[in-house]
């Protein structure tokens, strides 16, 4: 069984026990939180919208806040004297999926 979790306006694919770093959310690490459920499939490919039944709950654990590796930003103009370099670290929480219940 699967589910679709929409999470920072992105989606991801998640199963029970899985680990998934979504964008951060404003949770200490130990909370337990739930996630906006678009779909869930069991292991029979029967599908269940999350407009059809609002029953839907999937459960996640916060394992984890941190940040990504830094992304290196360099702005060039050749023979115009022009550069401009810049780092970006994206924070990210790291949830462990406990259960999806239908």
């Amino acid at each position: 069984m699967y589910a679709i979790v929409k999470s920072g306006g992105k989606q991801y694919k998640v199963e029970k026990d899985m680990r998934v770093k979504i964008e951060k959310l404003d949770a200490k690490v130990g909370d337990k939180i739930n996630l906006d459920c678009i779909l869930v499939v069991d292991s029979k490919d029967n599908m269940v919208l999350a407009k059809d039944s609002t029953t839907i709950k999937v459960e996640a654990k916060v394992i984890n806040q941190d940040k990504a590796p830094k992304v290196i930003v360099f702005h060039y103009k050749p023979k115009k004297q022009i550069r401009k370099k810049q780092g970006h670290r994206q924070p990210f929480t790291e949830v462990q999926i406990t259960n999806i219940a239908v």
